[in-house]
């Protein structure tokens, strides 16, 4: 691909990990659009970055949405790569507890909402579009990228619903590959581990603590420019494909309750 005339669709395009990509696409030249369900926040990263981002505010699971997003890419370049990094914080509660009270199935549901089915619905409607592109000397027409997670493998207490969503999207990945090879589009997921994040650096310290100890080498939490720096690296290889690809420095997981940070 020649990066300077490709555009990008980016969801959660302005969060940690979405924000990081966003930038590191338009570094290499690729129109991006940023897309959000904070307009406020899609339109800060996108004044930041220049004429080459554009702003867009939408639900991923809204196909009209996601479809006015793809126009938008379009008018940035030849649309041709999708990145799905959109996430929120999620109270969840154990499967079940002492008092005998089970686990909501509304939250079960809104997190795989969040997590699964729109990260899909992105990726189906951008390999449709993509179809339409001319190949390059591979063949390759575009190149979708989604988000799992360590928890895919390593689900902690009250994690339940996001670990199931984060093992649909490495499972989905190679047979979305598969699918999608006839069309000359790729499909790979990347699996961060702790990851720097806004959210990440709202957790207690206690919680950090734990993490970072169960991270073989390099001790620290990963930054989300490495994750941007892997989405780079897998578009610019065209052979890498079907695969989820663990970003977590060899961590290994301790048992611990995942919740989400409190806000100040």
């Amino acid at each position: 691909m020649d990066l300077s005339k490709c555009s990008a669709l980016v969801s959660g395009g302005a969060g940690g990990l979405g924000g990081a990509t966003s930038r590191r696409l338009v570094e290499l030249g690729v129109g991006v659009v940023i897309f959000e369900y904070s307009g406020e926040r899609a339109r800060a990263l996108a004044t930041e970055l220049g004429d080459r981002a554009i702003p867009f505010e939408g639900d991923h699971n809204d196909d009209a949405a996601v479809a006015a997003a793809i126009e938008q890419a379009r008018r940035l370049g030849t649309f041709s790569i999708n990145v799905n990094a959109a996430a929120v914080s999620l109270p969840t509660p154990a499967t079940a507890d002492a008092a005998g009270v089970a686990h909501d199935m509304s939250v079960f549901r809104a997190m795989i909402d969040m997590h699964l089915h729109g990260p899909f619905n992105i990726s189906r409607l951008s390999a449709a579009a993509f179809a339409a592109n001319e190949p390059d000397q591979d063949g390759q027409r575009g190149v979708i990228i989604n988000t799992s997670s360590t928890a895919a493998w390593e689900g902690q207490a009250k994690q339940v619903a996001y670990a199931t969503a984060k093992a649909g999207i490495a499972g989905m990945t190679l047979a979305m590959a598969r699918d999608l090879a006839a069309i000359g589009v790729r499909a790979c997921a990347i699996a961060p581990g702790p990851i720097l994040t806004p959210r990440l650096a709202g957790a207690s310290d206690a919680l950090q603590a734990e993490l970072i100890k169960n991270i073989a080498f390099p001790k620290r939490f990963g930054r989300p420019e490495e994750y941007a720096s892997l989405v780079e690296a897998i578009v610019r290889t065209p052979f890498l494909n079907g695969q989820t690809i663990r970003l977590d420095g060899a961590l290994g997981t301790p048992l611990v309750e995942m919740t989400p940070p409190r806000r100040p």
